[in-house]
Formats: structure tokens, sequence, C-alpha cells
């Protein structure tokens, strides 16, 4: 709780002051101290999806050295036109973020607006690819399943790698649908002007999110499409 006066402050500091205030959870003493524990909960938030994702591709590490003849061949089978396009898309929305964030500090509601839905364009540009990408597996037949039709001699080792595929790109996509929901919230949020310089903890936190997103797919880019490409 802030107990410093309008009186006691310095002329035009009161705002500051009050715009703290009126974001500052009961259980706070100050706003910088609620920042740093929202920011601490998102890194551990943060550490335990690394551990998840870790996990599944220690396994198709592991799985990849054992079979990497099939899974270099089945690899093969995923468009690295499409895989680059995506990557580049989703590298520029990082820019994008960044910039989202660096206006929710210093700049007014129309630039903070402009950052976030140009993040947005580029999440949702890059689920449209992979949803392509996804159809185009479904008509090839290599959808895991009782459907999967391969001409390799190793057509389980090859249901295995699109096992793999499918999972991680679709856990992927996941965590990119509900960034956008998140993004739309902040979208709203900052056209009524609630994001200043004295406030910004979402933005900020949500722009931790989105790397981390990215930086998932900077993993996967390479594991999945790039495993027969020497």
């Amino acid at each position: 709780r802030l107990t410093t006066t309008r009186s006691s402050m310095p002329a035009g500091s009161w705002f500051m002051a009050e715009a703290h205030e009126a974001h500052l959870e009961h259980h706070f003493d100050s706003a910088e101290q609620q920042f740093g524990a929202a920011s601490l909960g998102m890194w551990i938030f943060l550490l335990t999806e690394l551990m998840f994702f870790g996990g599944v591709l220690v396994a198709f590490a592991t799985y990849f050295m054992t079979f990497y003849e099939s899974f270099e061949a089945a690899s093969n089978e995923l468009s690295l036109g499409i895989g680059t396009a995506n990557t580049i898309v989703l590298l520029t929305s990082s820019y994008t973020m960044v910039r989202a964030v660096a206006a929710a500090r210093s700049e007014g509601p129309r630039v903070q607006v402009r950052w976030l839905v140009a993040t947005m364009a580029l999440g949702t540009v890059f689920l449209g690819v992979k949803a392509y990408e996804y159809a185009s597996k479904f008509s090839a037949g290599l959808v895991p399943g009782s459907n999967f039709s391969s001409t390799s001699p190793t057509v389980a080792l090859d249901e295995l790698f699109f096992s793999f595929y499918f999972f991680l790109t679709g856990l992927h996509a996941i965590h990119m649908i509900i960034g956008l929901g998140i993004l739309g919230w902040l979208t709203w949020k900052a056209r009524s002007g609630s994001f200043t310089s004295s406030w910004f903890t979402p933005v900020e936190l949500t722009g931790l999110y989105w790397h981390f997103v990215d930086l998932v797919w900077i993993f996967l880019f390479p594991m999945l499409y790039l495993l027969g490409r020497h």
C-alpha cells in the first residue's frame, strides 16, 4: 500500500503513484515488488514448460539416434520451404512483440495496438501455414493411425516419426493459440489506455511467453525438417 500523500510528494509525481496504486494488490508493499513476483512466477511457469517440451525432445532424439536412417527418410516428406517460411514469420513476430513491449513502456495506445495487432497477424499466418501443411499430410496419408500409408519398407518407423511430428507441432500450435488469445485481450486493454510507463506488466510477461514459444520452434525446426538435409 502506498502511504505517501499527494501534498508530501514532488509536483507531478503523484500521478505515477496513483497509477501504481491502481494496480497494486493489497498483499504487496510496492509496485516493484509486485512486478518482481509476477516475473518470477512467469519464469517458473516457463521452466515447467521447458521441462515438458525438453522431455519429449529427448525422447525424439533417442529414437532418432536409434533409427536415424528411417527418421531421416521420413523427415524428407516434410516441406523445407514451408518450414523455413514459418520460421521467418515466427522470428518476425518476436520482433513485433519486442516493439509492443517497448511501446507499452513509452508510447501511447495507438502505437501499442499497432504492434500487438502485427504480432497477432504474424501468429495467425503461422497457424494458417501450419494448417495447410497438416492438410497436405492428411492428403498424403501420413497421419498416424489406421489409414497411415507409406512406400517405405519401415512403415512403423515412419509412423513413429510422424507421431512425434504431429504431437510436437500440435502442442506448439496450442501454445500459439493461447498466446493469440492473450494478445487479443492485451489489444483490447491497450485501446483503453491501460498500459503506461508506470504499469505494463501484462505486456512484459506476455512477451516472455511469446518468445518462449518462438524459442521452442527454433528447436523443432531443425530437429523435424533438417534431419535428412545433409
